[in-house]
This record gives structure tokens, sequence and C-alpha cells, in this order.
């Protein structure tokens, strides 16, 4: 009965471990918010993996992230942080903007 008990204890440290390792693999990138603009506006990052986009707004009000082509919308709260993730993506050019000042939240990914 220990020995059981032992095997399923050591089993399911395992799959933590490998969880967390899974987590750790993927590529993390930083976007900010600032002054209604992403900066910065142009990010490259690489084909054929996964990416973690980490947002951060540091204007007094609310943006939101948004991509047709990501296929992605998060609305990123006043002095807050959010993350997305994507991809694995092909090389090419995937446009985003913040829905709420459209004309100056410009950005694209870069992947390459």
């Amino acid at each position: 009965m220990v020995i059981r008990s032992a095997f399923w204890w050591a089993a399911a440290v395992c799959c933590l471990l490998t969880a967390s390792l899974a987590v750790a693999d993927d590529a993390a990138f930083k976007l900010t918010i600032r002054n209604h603009r992403f900066e910065p506006a142009e990010l490259v990052v690489p084909a054929g993996q996964k990416i973690k986009l980490e947002i951060k707004n540091l204007d007094a009000t609310p943006e939101e992230f948004e991509s047709h082509e990501l296929n992605r919308e998060k609305i990123v709260p006043a002095n807050g942080t959010v993350v997305i993730f994507v991809g694995p993506l092909k090389p090419g050019r995937y446009p985003f903007f913040g829905e709420f000042n459209k004309d100056t939240a410009k950005g694209v990914l870069i992947v390459k």
C-alpha cells in the first residue's frame, strides 16, 4: 500500500513538473500601452512557436488589444497587465490595434 501511494505521489509530481516546463517553454514578449500607443509599435517574434504576450497599460484609461489576424481581443485595464497567448504563427505580419484609440494605438507582430 505504501508503494502504491508513493507511486501515485511521484506520478503527480512528474505531471506538475512537466506542465510547468511546458509553460516555461513559451517565448515571452512585452508590449506597453503609453499615451494610447503600443510600445514597441513593431514587435519581432519567432515563427513556429507559441508566443506569450504580456501587455502592460500605463494609461489611466482601459484599452482593448484587438487583432483580427490573430483572432484575439482582450481588455487591458487602466494601470493593469494582461497575458495573451498566440501561435504557433507562420512568418508574416499580424497587425493589432487598440479598439478604444484606433487612431494612435496601432502595432504589428512581425513573425520571422
